[in-house]
């Protein structure tokens, strides 16, 4: 047996910057088909895990440097999971990571859905709390962090839920050039289709927008939030 405390041990030196986990029956809610018994039907807890990225590339005027980031750590959550995973083997306990950017068509809700929502589990998992814009907003980062999970058929003592970050100001709803943000739902296909894509003229796929996280007050946390520069960011 392995106790909570060293399982983030392990998950910090493989380059986590933040860990959590939460226990099975935080996912009661969970759209059926999503959740985390319907991967791994063993699954006793559920390993949340975050990255850290530059707090820079919000203040860049090329779209390059973040879309270069996010393409970059994404490989690196998937990294950590999986090695994660083998070292939990070495120990006796099987788990299973959950990829960090694939995602499946769910034709019942029209969205793109991940087989487990990395948010929501990060939710579960005490990491932070998901704000107005959709995204996961931590007390330590704020929303500059990349997630993954990790399912484990161990029972593990789970971490206390965060209070709510968000307070709801519509400052990212007000800032969204398409509207994306007006239902208490986001319109995803319509974010996701301004947001990303290719640039003709320079011949390159880009995430173009990223306002609702530029504009939210919570967007740095109390660590990042060192770096700002009257209101720089």
């Amino acid at each position: 047996m392995m106790d909570s405390k060293r399982i983030k041990e392990i998950m910090f030196s493989l380059g986590a910057d933040l860990c959590g986990i939460a226990s099975i029956d935080r996912f009661d809610d969970a759209p059926k088909g999503y959740h985390p018994l319907d991967v791994l039907p063993t699954c006793r807890s559920v390993i949340s895990f975050g990255c850290r990225f530059p707090v820079g590339i919000l203040n860049c005027k090329s779209d390059i440097p973040y879309t270069r980031i996010r393409n970059s750590i994404t490989p690196k959550m998937d990294a950590i999971a999986l090695d994660f995973c083998i070292e939990m083997e070495k120990n006796q306990i099987v788990c299973v990571p959950i990829p960090t950017n694939e995602n499946q068509w769910d034709n019942k809700t029209g969205r793109w859905r991940s087989i487990v929502s990395q948010k929501h589990i990060a939710q579960a998992a005490g990491l932070g709390t998901i704000g107005r814009h959709s995204l996961l907003i931590t007390p330590e980062f704020g929303s500059m962090v990349w997630l993954g999970a990790v399912l484990c058929e161990q029972e593990l003592e789970p971490d206390k839920l965060k209070e709510p970050l968000c307070n709801h100001c519509n400052l990212c709803v007000d800032i969204c050039p398409v509207n994306a943000l007006e239902d208490p739902e986001i319109k995803q296909r319509s974010c996701w289709d301004f947001a990303f894509g290719d640039d003709e003229e320079e011949q390159v796929w880009k995430i173009t927008c990223h306002r609702c996280r530029d504009i939210c007050p919570y967007n740095l946390g109390s660590q990042n939030s060192i770096l700002r520069e009257s209101d720089k960011f």
